[in-house]
């Protein structure tokens, strides 16, 4: 059988490179090379695309790959379905039968890669253009979700040109919400640029903070409550995993916490009454079909402490694949092993095309 030639994309310009690379990682080492030949191929920080040609995995994580790679880009030319490889006097071409674009964040997971594979008219592992979008967009996200009468947390949306007029924005944000408050950019992923306010000081600064990250800033009430997760899998007719829970080393679950912090854990079928784990699974799935949802997809809720109401968070379109990433241990958990799972998001890719 001949090899389907799969490009794996990774790093990335946003603030999840590293992210980026470490899951790029697990996912090349859990392909099966006798199906797929894999061609790696990774974007600076800078947006500078380059195929490596190491063989030593590791060099992801470390960013040594950059120093093994050569220029290369795909092309836009939907007749040639093409990866344009660089050499010293000339070029070459390398056909492409279907990309995987293990990029979190920006340039990656809000629709701008995805608009591209769309334009060369390449197969690819994911949601399409609008989904990433919407999904990556909390605000937007917000909207879709409204209209499935799922609770969200309260929140209100500024601008970080409001941030000219800090005083009044801080007094119709004390007019909605309460403190504590979750501050956090619109487009952001891995929880980059989330802060915690308790009182006026932190909000101001917690503001400026997500400003950095994006030009929307979403504030929102606390929710003291349990942190539940549920992957989401499939095409025309998703499936829901079992649920998994976040234990947060620090206060809440931010960057550091997630990544940097031992003590942070997960946990796969948390103890739930069976009625709000059932709510939740089909809540992940309805968001997921709302937002045009294909592939693959994270979806997060709490479960408000003494009431156990469900309140939607936020979804992820291409969630992590490092070790302590939560969607492919909750497939794990349910015999799908990490081989198979990115097989079967391949062959999702593939078979959207046909």
């Amino acid at each position: 059988m001949k090899q389907i030639n799969l490009v794996v994309l990774f790093g990335g310009q946003s603030s999840e490179h590293e992210v980026s690379c470490v899951s790029a990682t697990t996912v090349i080492e859990n392909i099966d090379s006798n199906n797929y030949k894999v061609i790696p191929v990774g974007i600076t920080k800078e947006g500078k695309w380059l195929l490596y040609e190491g063989k030593d995995l590791t060099e992801l994580k470390s960013g040594e790959w950059i120093n093994k790679s050569k220029p290369a880009f795909i092309s836009p030319d939907a007749s040639e379905k093409a990866l344009y490889i660089i050499e010293k006097n000339s070029y070459k071409k390398e056909q492409i039968d279907v990309v995987f674009p293990v990029l979190h964040g920006m340039f990656g997971e809000d629709g701008t890669i995805q608009g591209l594979l769309e334009l060369a008219k390449i197969p690819y592992v994911g949601c399409g253009v609008f989904t990433s979008s919407a999904s990556m967009d909390k605000h937007y996200t917000k909207i879709v979700v409204d209209q499935l009468g799922i609770d969200q947390a309260k929140h209100i949306t500024i601008s970080k040109y409001d941030l000219n007029e800090m005083e009044n924005i801080i007094e119709q944000i004390e007019g909605k919400l309460v403190y504590p408050m979750f501050i956090k950019p619109s487009n952001a992923g891995s929880s980059v640029g989330i802060s915690k306010a308790k009182n006026r000081e932190e909000l101001v600064e917690g503001i400026r903070k997500a400003a950095v990250h994006d030009r929307k800033i979403i504030i929102e009430e606390g929710i003291i409550g349990r942190e539940i997760e549920c992957a989401v899998l499939g095409g025309i007719s998703p499936k829901a995993s079992g649920l998994g829970e976040v234990v947060a080393a620090a206060e809440f679950y931010d960057y550091d916490a997630k990544y940097n912090n031992n003590e942070s854990k997960t946990i796969i079928n948390p103890e739930l009454p069976k009625v709000v784990a059932d709510e939740i699974r089909k809540n992940a799935v309805q968001i997921f079909t709302a937002l045009d949802g294909y592939g693959l997809s994270r979806v997060d809720f709490f479960v408000e402490k003494d009431t156990n109401r469900i309140i939607f968070n936020e979804i992820n379109t291409l969630p992590g694949f490092t070790s302590i990433s939560m969607y492919p241990m909750l497939w794990e958990e349910k015999g799908i092993s990490k081989k198979e799972l990115i097989d079967k998001l391949i062959q999702l890719g593939i078979k959207r095309y046909n």
